[in-house]
């Protein structure tokens, strides 16, 4: 009886959870303008590709297609690569002020991201940053929940391989390279993992920090077109076209993404 209850919770969980994916991929193929509450209207009788077609179609889309692109995967390589680095640092190196300096860093996060937009914005002004692919790349560089996590999943693996690669004659940058990067796969592939997701499906950022069409990322670029139109069935293709990369990379890190979780302790 106990199993029972709780097999009818998770169904219901997972209801809730699937629901709205139903609704999007359903409502992508429906010619529907408005949206209507019956769910009954959002199963299509006679299915389309016609808004996938109208947005496909639209000159825009490849550039804001590109812009997605770029701002999204040269976060993904520095934020592997910076935050495995700072992360063996942080996890095996010894230096005055370490725990510190570390702490200090984490409580970064504690700020809400919507208060430092206006001074971020300021700063970057006064940068000429706006409205170019920099103000989208550099502050993504590195993150230091990144670190934290390649500092947790690094401080599980024995010293004695730095001990032994060292008596072979290895240097820092060597051991790092050929000894901790190999290691920390599970870990990087969830950090690459978070950066996709999360900057290919940043609107916020692109809302403040974008001020002409070109400039648009997918996420904008496709809101500012919905708006528009205000089809219902346009933007559910809108929504699934932009969410299929991040289910995609999703799937293929899957594993990775699921071990480094758990090793790294972050859940």
């Amino acid at each position: 009886m106990k199993k029972t209850i709780i097999y009818i919770l998770v169904s219901i969980i997972a209801i809730c959870f699937f629901a709205p994916f139903v609704i999007m991929i359903s409502g992508s193929f429906n010619d529907l303008d408005l949206f209507v509450a019956d769910p009954l209207f959002w199963l299509p009788t006679t299915p389309t590709i016609e808004n996938y077609a109208k947005i496909l179609i639209n000159e825009s889309f490849p550039r804001w297609f590109m812009n997605s692109v770029i701002i999204t995967i040269i976060p993904v390589i520095t934020q592997v690569f910076f935050c495995t680095l700072i992360g063996y640092i942080f996890a095996k190196k010894e230096f005055k002020g370490k725990e510190l300096i570390f702490w200090s860093l984490l409580a970064m996060v504690m700020v809400p991201r919507q208060l430092l937009i206006i001074p971020n914005y300021i700063l970057f002004n006064y940068l000429s940053w706006i409205d170019t692919y920099l103000v989208f790349i550099v502050p993504e560089l590195w993150t230091i929940m990144g670190v934290f996590l390649i500092r947790q999943y690094l401080q599980s693996i024995p010293k004695e391989l730095e001990e032994a690669a060292w008596m072979d004659g290895a240097t820092d940058l060597q051991i790092f390279f050929k000894v901790i990067m190999p290691l920390s796969k599970p870990a990087m592939a969830t950090i690459g993992t978070f950066a996709f997701i999360g900057n290919w499906n940043d609107l916020f950022s692109p809302l403040i920090f974008t001020t002409s069409e070109e400039m648009y990322p997918l996420t904008v670029g496709l809101a500012t077109l919905l708006d528009k139109t205000g089809n219902f069935g346009l933007q559910m293709a809108g929504a699934t076209l932009s969410f299929i990369p991040t289910f995609l990379v999703f799937i293929f890190f899957q594993k990775y993404f699921t071990e480094g979780i758990s090793l790294s302790g972050l859940k």
